[in-house]
């Protein structure tokens, strides 16, 4: 029996549906996998015989929240209403997906439930990152949103009630993930999603429906990795004057001045400095 390489699509305890090109296998892991360290998640690449898992190759990144691995892009679907954005988790999104060197996108949805989005486009398009605006329920901007996805993995997440699932369905033009409410009283989602799973579209083309979540730790990584990771500092770092600035509260921090002076949102920056704060003080911990 030979050798087949595959794509984990999705994770059910010790059951791992397993993409082999043309079909999709039921398969469980090999006696000795189940005692190394890491897991089998959604997204290894992994080496079949018949039914068994007998090795996963190396990962190029892996996320613990949403847990996935492998994928090369991640949409970070945010809602202009109903629930508001949350800058802080959009902020901390973005620093993980520059840390695991994973080309981020970001979605505004919900662009017929209000018109107050066009500064935060403005805010992120000018650092560098790519934007798209939908409304998904009624498919507006989706057809623009799937021209990013070819040969790619790509990952959507995002807070709870942002869209996330309406998006995945779209796309599809089918329902693939049961769509969430959310609640008026607290304006945060309720948890539909329970599996991370990668959906076929094409060839090479997954996406990926996670789990909804109402926080994002930021892992793995130190105060003196941060700025770098806030890629609109980058071109003022050299010019502090002291070198390892915090940019907290330095003297002749270039990166501060930006701020003040509006060549960097400083929104953005206050948000790095409590971020930098946090992660230093976990530190101690």
């Amino acid at each position: 029996m030979r050798k087949i390489k595959g794509t984990v699509v999705k994770v059910n305890s010790d059951l791992y549906k397993v993409d082999i090109g043309n079909d999709t296998i039921d398969c469980k892991a090999k006696g000795l996998l189940k005692f190394k360290k890491s897991n089998i998640i959604t997204g290894d690449v992994v080496e079949v015989k018949g039914d068994v898992i007998e090795k996963v190759y190396e990962r190029k990144n892996e996320f613990i929240r949403p847990s996935i691995a492998n994928i090369d892009q991640l949409v970070i679907v945010v809602a202009t209403t109903n629930p508001s954005p949350d800058m802080e988790l959009l902020d901390k999104q973005l620093i993980m997906a520059e840390k695991k060197n994973v080309m981020p996108l970001i979605c505004i949805n919900k662009i017929d439930l209000s018109n107050e989005y066009e500064e935060l486009v403005k805010t992120y398009e000018k650092i560098g990152y790519q934007v798209v605006t939908t409304d998904a329920k009624n498919g507006i901007g989706v057809e623009k949103l799937a021209s990013f996805l070819n040969n790619k993995i790509t990952a959507f997440t995002g807070n709870s009630g942002v869209g996330k699932s309406a998006l995945t369905n779209n796309l599809f033009n089918d329902t693939v993930s049961e769509e969430g409410e959310v609640s008026e009283k607290s304006e945060r989602g309720k948890h539909t999603t329970k599996f991370v799973e990668l959906y076929k579209i094409a060839p090479g083309t997954y996406i990926a429906d996670t789990p909804g979540f109402s926080t994002y730790e930021i892992q793995d990584i130190s105060c003196t990795e941060l700025d770098k990771l806030f890629i609109e500092f980058i071109p003022f770092i050299g010019n502090c004057e002291f070198r390892g600035c915090s940019h907290i509260k330095e003297r002749k921090c270039a990166v501060r001045q930006a701020a003040e002076d509006r060549k960097i949102d400083f929104g953005r920056y206050a948000r790095y400095c409590k971020f930098y704060e946090n992660i230093k003080e976990n530190k101690k911990w």
